[in-house]
């Protein structure tokens, strides 16, 4: 069903895009830093690589920066983010400031992952940043009236030694707002295999885990992470593509992933940053959809690919001409996907998503 056939024409998209309830699972709490905030952490500090101190050119300069087509040059951005975080006030300041913004659009509920081992320049414990980062999303659940909830992702980095610490980090800190666990980084060169010792740990330990597949590599990079490494969701994903046939038929691997509903945390606009996609219009979202596939819809970096999830919204209801029961569709799938308890899971879906879609 497309806009035109579901809502009146007097209603524009905008209007019940903004009102709608929403869930993302895939979002960088480095990758989505206020511009104001960077540059006031940033004289607090004392760090000088900034390539400017206005706010607006900043935020402009991020999107600039990521919009090269590489996987490797858009993480490249992330070194001042992560530069001014390395102090418990200020991973408090944006874990607070990132649930406000989030609910300020209207999402419900958010799984906002971070690599721990990237803030420790400044003294910090593995423990210490957990602890800080997690005591400033409750007081930006505090500061949205409670209109939202999040859960944190503690990631390990692909080309570095430390996922099995950091999968023991996530085990001990699982009742105190961790979620699960992931893994992020340029995928060339660095296999999900490579951290097998970390995945048997939670999985041992019953704990989840998702894993960056499937962007900058290929459907073989997806295999790896759901066969070999175990992987409940898939970060990304769209190489998925690669194993679907021309008229839609479906390889192994890929039919493995629908009939399983292991769900692809969707990125479209960080897709087009990086390469995974070329547009839009031409964005393999749409077909995923279509065939069957559980398929989340996300921002992944709000400041680098300048978007928040209502933006992801328009994109696709320009691209495709979704209406509300798309999105919530989407928002449901999020929502069932995410780490969180089973009845937990029923009761968002049933008194918020539900409703709020019904409202529409």
């Amino acid at each position: 069903m497309h806009l035109s056939d579901n809502v009146s024409a007097d209603v524009t998209a905008a209007d019940w895009i903004r009102r709608a309830p929403k869930a993302v699972l895939h979002d960088h709490l480095d990758g989505g830093l206020r511009p104001a905030t960077i540059i006031e952490l940033a004289r607090e500090c004392g760090y000088t690589g900034l390539p400017t101190e206005d706010p607006a050119a900043l935020g402009a300069w991020f999107r600039d920066a990521a919009d090269s087509g590489s996987l490797e040059r858009y993480l490249e951005t992330f070194a001042h983010t992560c530069a001014v975080m390395q102090t418990r006030e200020a991973l408090y300041r944006v874990a607070a400031e990132c649930a406000e913004d989030l609910a300020a659009d209207g999402v419900v509920y958010a799984e906002v992952r971070y690599a721990p081992e990237q803030h420790l320049a400044g003294g910090l414990t593995l423990d210490e940043v957990v602890a800080a980062v997690n005591d400033g999303f409750r007081e930006g659940e505090r500061r949205s009236g409670g209109r939202i909830a999040v859960g944190t992702l503690l990631t390990g980095m692909r080309h570095t030694d430390r996922s099995l610490e950091i999968a023991e980090l996530t085990v001990a800190h699982r009742e105190r707002g961790v979620a699960g666990f992931d893994i992020a980084g340029g995928e060339i060169g660095n296999p999900p295999s490579r951290h097998l010792p970390a995945f048997q740990h939670l999985k041992r330990h019953n704990c989840h885990f998702t894993i960056h597949a499937g962007e900058a590599v290929g459907a073989e990079s997806i295999h790896e992470a759901v066969q070999v490494c175990g992987a409940e969701r898939i970060g990304h994903g769209v190489r998925i593509t690669d194993d679907i046939a021309e008229d839609g038929t479906l390889g192994h691997l890929a039919a493995y992933v629908r009939d399983n509903r292991i769900a692809l945390e969707v990125c479209p606009t960080s897709n087009l940053q990086t390469g995974a996609a070329k547009g839009y219009a031409t964005h393999p979202i749409d077909q995923l959809r279509r065939l069957g596939f559980r398929v989340t819809l996300n921002t992944d970096n709000r400041l680098v690919s300048g978007t928040t999830m209502s933006q992801e919204f328009q994109h696709m209801v320009d691209a495709f001409g979704y209406g509300p029961e798309v999105f919530e569709e989407f928002t449901v799938a999020a929502v069932e996907a995410a780490f969180l308890p089973l009845p937990e899971r029923r009761r968002i879906i049933d008194e918020v998503i539900r409703p709020g879609y019904a409202a529409l």
